[in-house]
């Protein structure tokens, strides 16, 4: 009888290969005093109210804010990284669920301080400075808020939105649920012949495969799955971009991508001209989709055949202590103190390694001021895999260099930079593996990997960019989005971006459905831009620049102390301009051009 192999438990996995919460809470007991030692102390944050216009009382204020929310942090990672290791655990479901709706009673109790802010003259901040000079390290942080004074509401509407938040928030609460915990997938035959269930977390081991059945019967199990559900799926989508259109309205922003950019000083522009700068490049990516379809020796290409590699060369088992020395090495140009960073993240517990039944999907980089940086991983032992380890490491040493230099208030990094950090490794570990490859046909392979990088990190994000832009301008104009409505809009996205040479199969059109981000309003869209300010990067610190690595861990070090735009430019990527991703579409098509003639 044929055996069918079934993933670990948790309880399965060696306590060596998982991260040590234990440096967050000793054990559940712990989180649950501190947790009501929170809810002792928060009602204190409610004394200021009224008071703010007096120096001292504002530093206070902010001091206690501080306060609760490095508490309420701890509390939060701890819950959701618990939670994240079996997402059936009910009792951690629950601690997670329980810190989450706290969150939002104490965003409520808080709420009436940017009201409170702006509601005093605009020099009343700058005279609170001048008479208290231990507030000037608040100044960037108080002039960002001053400078959202037309989007704040009322005292008691903020109170009102923040008391509801984390109901606003459920549709993405709901969708992690259904697709991490509740959703089952058939069996499929692996490339051994043998019967395995199919699960997200290995799903691209499968469509990377060399075997074509192979990657066909992953395709298909896992979209047909999502395919049952399109109507939920769709109704948790729309509800989400519902309720940030919402709330971009009643903040008076023009949109929702507005409301999204313009905290952080970026021009509704900069995301446009992303999208007018691939539509004038597609041509590159449907030259891309001819080579491959040769290369593959194929009549018709489908979509189940765009991660399958061109050149066949054995596939590679990078056992994960493999992977951390290919990271050192490829990492290597950064210089020694980040290589110290890296081996003191590898020892102390940072990372969880492989994947187990109801493990969270994917890959991220966690933790918060107060605790070491946490990475998530499924490793399955892919060239694929150390890239992803590089990745999330990057995010993980770009936290901790922010958070080792400076102070709580800017102890974090935006969106629009969270990228950068993690692309530029993954460039790097790419160029050593190309540079020290020998064979050809193995250099083939790596080229071929960093072409797939650009269609993924540049083509592929922004073609989610568009079909996020078009979602939320079609909530915008009153008009209802259907399961149908979204299928036949990312068909129609698919055959636009892949040209006429690629089978738009239909399971695809199910695709949109699995997205995390599409829950997180746009921010796919920073992948295609910080792919290209990572490129830039890793051509001034390869190319050895005057000052390259000095700037780049200033980069790393800045935090959120200034708006993203200006933070890039002073390490010198000027985002301002189409020129970094111009120059990346540049690179895709000179490697295609060496896939060609090598």
């Amino acid at each position: 009888m044929e055996t069918i192999k079934k993933p670990l438990t948790r309880e399965e996995i060696k306590s060596e290969d998982k991260w040590d919460v234990k440096k967050i809470y000793e054990d559940d007991e712990a989180w649950e005093k501190e947790f009501q030692l929170l809810r002792e102390k928060a009602v204190d944050i409610t004394k200021f109210y009224g008071k703010l216009s007096e120096a001292n009382m504002l530093y206070d204020y902010l001091k206690m804010e501080e306060y609760l929310s490095r508490i309420a942090s701890k509390l939060a990672v701890y819950a959701h990284l618990r939670s994240d290791e079996d997402t059936t655990n009910q009792f951690y479901l629950s601690m997670k669920n329980k810190i989450n709706t706290y969150l939002a009673e104490l965003e409520a109790m808080s709420s009436y301080f940017i009201p409170e802010i702006l509601s005093y003259p605009q020099e009343t901040i700058e005279k609170q400075i001048e008479k208290l000079p231990k507030l000037a390290p608040y100044r960037f942080y108080l002039e960002q808020i001053i400078k959202r004074k037309d989007h704040i509401l009322d005292e008691n509407s903020e109170k009102l939105l923040a008391s509801v938040s984390d109901c606003l928030s459920a549709s993405s609460q709901v969708f992690g649920l259904l697709t991490n915990a509740d959703m089952t997938f058939p069996t499929i035959k692996n490339e051994e012949g043998n019967r395995v269930e199919l699960v997200e977390s290995e799903y691209l081991n499968y469509i990377t495969s060399k075997n074509r059945e192979v990657r066909k019967d992953a395709f298909r199990a896992l979209f047909q799955t999502y395919g049952k559900y399109r109507n939920t799926l769709a109704t948790l989508l729309t509800s989400s971009v519902k309720n940030y259109v919402f709330e971009s309205k009643i903040r008076n922003y023009n949109s929702a991508l507005e409301s999204s950019l313009e905290p952080d000083n970026i021009p509704v522009e900069v995301y446009k001209k992303s999208l007018e700068t691939i539509h004038q490049n597609l041509s590159s990516l449907h030259r891309y989709v001819r080579i491959k379809k040769k290369q593959l020796n194929l009549s018709e290409i489908h979509m189940y055949d765009l991660y399958a590699p061109i050149i066949d060369v054995p596939k590679v088992h990078i056992e994960f202590e493999q992977g951390i020395s290919l990271m050192y090495e490829g990492l290597k140009p950064l210089g020694e103190e980040y290589q110290a960073i890296l081996r003191e993240g590898v020892q102390s517990g940072w990372i969880d390694k492989y994947p187990n039944k109801g493990k969270r999907s994917g890959a991220y980089s966690s933790g918060c001021y107060d605790t070491m940086p946490y990475v998530l991983l499924n490793y399955t032992y892919g060239l694929e895999d150390v890239s992803t380890l590089v990745h999330e490491m990057g995010h993980s040493v770009h936290s901790y260099y922010t958070r080792k230099n400076q102070p709580y208030i800017y102890g974090d990094y935006t969106l629009f930079c969270a990228e950068v950090a993690s692309i530029t490794n993954e460039v790097l570990l790419m160029h050593y593996l190309v540079e020290k490859e020998t064979d050809r046909e193995k250099k083939r392979y790596l080229i071929n990997l960093q072409l797939e990088k650009i269609r993924t990190t540049v083509f592929r994000q922004l073609m989610f960019a568009e079909f996020e832009l078009y979602t939320h301008e079609q909530i915008e104009q009153g008009n209802s989005l259907t399961a149908d409505d979204l299928c036949n809009y990312w068909h129609t996205l698919n055959k636009q971006y892949f040209g006429p040479e690629m089978v738009v199969d239909e399971e695809i059109d199910m695709e949109w459905a699995r997205i995390p981000h599409f829950y997180r309003d746009f921010y796919v869209y920073q992948y295609a831009t910080g792919y290209a300010a990572a490129n830039s990067f890793a051509k001034m610190i390869l190319d050895q620049e005057d000052k390259a690595i000095e700037k780049y861990i200033g980069f790393l070090k800045s935090g959120s102390s200034d708006y993203p735009i200006n933070i890039l430019k002073k390490a010198g990527v000027d985002m301002t301009t189409g020129k970094a991703l111009n120059d990346t579409i540049q690179i895709f098509n000179e490697l295609l051009d060496l896939l060609e003639t090598i």
